[in-house]
């Protein structure tokens, strides 16, 4: 049997004047991620088609759960626009099946065939009551639903629905820098953030000897797993061990976190403006930490003008925790090994911190030229799924 996958667009139809440069991203997406399997790409304004070989299907099926911008995909079978080649074609497909009801709902895009949507649900619902026994049609909730496109030159005939993963296509925004960390919340910001089309690069801070080489392998596993919604992501290690010693020397204790973090975000702007991105992404999510309550954000944002990207702010942790399983990065996230983030974290960290002490506690040590060495020691690492050559980052 003559099949396709059949994907539809969903989101990126409502693009107008765009429209074919979503199209065209999505489509050199697919090609990339099924550059390896033995198939056909080919597209229109309406639909995009993939011709397999079928001992592949379920592998294709399982890198296409995984790309941005499909809102749906169907394994279509493919039959010449031809009511008796149609009415055959249903028959067959529908013999090879167990069930006591049914539906069917035909869409006529080629406005030249003979019979329009409903004309053509009456002929094949009664072709397929008058050929298959025990049989009757449902329109609430049948057992098999099948659906009917007919178009110019080909007919597509298909009963199953695949949900796609939604969004736009990645690389259809331009770059945006992830702070990642090891914990739940930062991998699903990322996904969230590629999942509205923006090009993915991670940040890690690390702080050896106080965090450990299983923290920095714990974020090379969660950028892999991130790298299966692209194709590739790079991960640039910070060595942050003389800016948050500095700070824990010179700095109140209460302060330390606040002071953390906008040293973090001041290597942020800077890396985004010497790699061109455009925005820095994270997980915070509002008053989950002292650091994130609405003040605390407001006095560590002081210290950069680049956009910054809260994709789970407004999320609780129930629901990011969801999210986390569902893309696969949960269990890594809780492997019990500490990022700087809160291996350092003190007894009682400010929630309402003031920008005036924040400076003049900062004020104690010269982290400037700290941050410009950090930047410029940078260690880029390229990950991509299921690459095993990780053994040099530990």
């Amino acid at each position: 049997m003559d099949r396709v996958i059949l994907i539809k667009y969903g989101e990126l139809s409502t693009k107008k004047g765009n429209r074919n440069y979503f199209i065209n991203t999505l489509y050199n997406n697919i090609k990339n991620k099924l550059r390896n399997f033995d198939v056909v790409i080919s597209k229109d304004r309406a639909r995009m088609y993939i011709k397999f070989k079928n001992e592949e299907l379920d592998s294709i099926k399982g890198v296409i759960d995984k790309i941005f911008g499909i809102h749906m995909y169907h394994i279509a079978y493919i039959v010449e626009t031809n009511e008796e080649t149609i009415k055959s074609k249903v028959l067959e497909i529908l013999e090879a099946k167990t069930f006591s009801t049914f539906k069917v709902e035909t869409k006529r895009s080629d406005k030249s065939f003979s019979k329009n949507s409903q004309e053509m649900n009456n002929t094949l619902g009664g072709f397929i009551l008058r050929n298959i026994d025990n049989i009757k049609v449902d329109v609430h909730k049948p057992e098999v639903l099948i659906k009917v496109e007919i178009r110019e030159k080909n007919t597509f005939i298909y009963l199953d629905n695949y949900q796609g993963s939604g969004g736009y296509p990645v690389g259809t925004q331009p770059k945006g820098m992830l702070m990642l960390s090891g914990g739940i919340d930062s991998p699903v910001a990322g996904y969230l953030a590629m999942k509205r089309g923006v090009t993915l690069e991670a940040v890690y801070f690390e702080a050896i000897p106080h965090t450990s080489l299983n923290a920095r392998e714990k974020v090379v596993k969660l950028t892999e797993k991130l790298s299966q919604y692209t194709d590739k992501i790079n991960l640039h290690i910070v060595n942050f061990t003389p800016i948050q010693e500095a700070i824990y020397k010179y700095c109140r204790d209460d302060y330390c976190i606040t002071i953390m973090r906008r040293m973090m975000y001041r290597i942020m702007e800077m890396i985004v403006k010497t790699y061109n991105g455009y925005v820095i992404i994270n997980g915070e999510s509002i008053g989950q930490v002292a650091s994130q309550t609405l003040t605390s954000m407001n006095v560590i944002n002081a210290v950069t003008n680049i956009p910054v990207i809260r994709p789970v702010a407004c999320l609780d942790k129930l629901e990011i925790m969801d999210l986390a399983r569902k893309i696969d990065t949960y269990d890594v996230s809780i492997l019990p090994y500490e990022d700087c983030c809160t291996v350092f974290v003190p007894k009682h960290p400010v929630i309402n911190p003031k920008l005036d002490v924040v400076l003049k506690e900062e004020a104690k040590f010269n982290y400037q030229e700290m941050i410009e060495e950090a930047v410029e020691t940078l260690d880029i690492k390229v990950i991509s799924y299921n690459d095993d050559k990780y053994s040099d980052l530990l």
